[in-house]
């Protein structure tokens, strides 16, 4: 909790700055894109977004199609998932990429890529992308947040590893998501 305090507060600073900068969108809506996989989006997922939400006036949850990676959920399956998730939510939109994500951003106007962070692992994959990010779209702010302490464990691959042992991951979960509906 604390944690995401420190960086909602560099965050806010940074994005003061920008502001002071580019006095001209200084009236303009903030949208922020989420990217990943959500193969199926987790309970830590629904977490990240609603900090999101505290930040910013519209997340884009953005589904990056990835045709290396085995699947459990369709492309189509897991877009389905997150807008029946947030139907009465119009600050949450859900759209599918399959080019950078600083691109897709800038393709939806979002001025800032949300990132959830578990760990120090995560930390130090999510650093060098963020820096990455910031070389090819300077205009782009990326944004980090801790995962809330009761879902640090929840991964997208756990759920995934728990179904191939037909264990239960309703707890897993966002309440009231019947995970074999998308199946």
């Amino acid at each position: 909790m604390e944690n995401n305090f420190i960086f909602q507060k560099i965050f806010l600073l940074l994005t003061y700055e920008m502001d002071l900068a580019q006095p001209q969108k200084r009236n303009k809506m903030k949208t922020a894109i989420f990217p990943g996989s959500f193969d199926p989006f987790t309970r830590g997922h629904q977490a990240l977004v609603e900090e999101a939400l505290s930040l910013f006036d519209k997340v884009i949850i953005a589904i990056g199609e990835n045709v290396n990676k085995r699947s459990l959920l369709s492309l189509e399956a897991r877009k389905k998932l997150i807008e029946d998730l947030y139907a009465d939510n119009e600050r949450v939109e859900c759209i599918t990429y399959s080019s950078l994500t600083g691109d897709a951003a800038r393709e939806v106007g979002a001025t800032a890529i949300i990132r959830g962070v578990r760990n120090t692992i995560d930390f130090e994959y999510e650093r060098t992308l963020a820096q990455t990010n910031r070389r090819l779209y300077p205009d782009i702010t990326t944004v980090l947040l801790f995962t809330p302490a009761e879902y640090a464990d929840v991964s997208s691959s756990t759920v995934r590893e728990l179904l191939a042992f037909e264990r239960e991951v309703d707890w897993l979960l966002p309440e009231g998501v019947d995970l074999k509906e998308y199946l």
